[in-house]
């Protein structure tokens, strides 16, 4: 017990009122920091050109309606290029989809909304892909496809790079007020 009486005075500051005279100032030796810059909008980066050993920037659309599923799915893939030595130029989520199921019993007209089902989207970009690697990699990909994930290829193309923005009427309409 007295011990705990000599440890809790020993911690309180006797002289409260007297000046410190700055010691124990240090924020001035940090160096300040410039302000933050407005981000810019995100522009496309320039797409290869397919040559006869490789192909040009490809997508690797994954989705399903387990996000867990489709996120860990996008990791493998992801994974499995940087062993393989592919290129992986981006990776990033498309915006999620949802679709209501609607149900109409039998005896009636009316309908109502049974179930929401979320689509969830992630794309892998690669570029310049080996085209005598991308059959193994393709099979790869199909044997280790998960149940409920849907799994495609294709070309890179503008209006993929597009439907990565969610788009917002009320904004463009105001735009197309002012620009009027």
């Amino acid at each position: 017990m007295f011990l705990l009486l000599l440890s809790a005075s020993e911690n309180e500051r006797r002289y409260r009122s007297m000046p410190t005279n700055g010691i124990g100032r240090w924020r001035h030796l940090i160096a300040k920091e410039a302000p933050k810059k407005k981000k810019d909008k995100q522009q496309m980066k320039a797409m290869l050109a397919e040559t006869d050993t490789a192909y040009a920037t490809l997508n690797v659309n994954v989705s399903g309606y387990d996000m867990t599923l489709v996120e860990h799915y996008a990791q493998y893939i992801h994974n499995l290029c940087n062993r393989l030595g592919i290129k992986v130029a981006e990776s990033y989520a498309l915006p999620t989809k949802s679709t209501e199921v609607m149900l109409m019993p039998e005896q009636g007209t009316k309908m109502f909304v049974d179930s929401v089902l979320k689509t969830h989207w992630r794309v892998i970009q690669l570029s310049s892909l080996d085209s005598a690697a991308c059959p193994v990699f393709i099979d790869v990909l199909t044997k280790n496809q998960p149940e409920g994930v849907q799994l495609s290829v294709k070309e890179h193309t503008v209006a993929d790079f597009q439907a990565r923005f969610k788009g917002r009427p009320d904004l463009e309409g105001l735009m197309a007020q002012i620009s009027n």
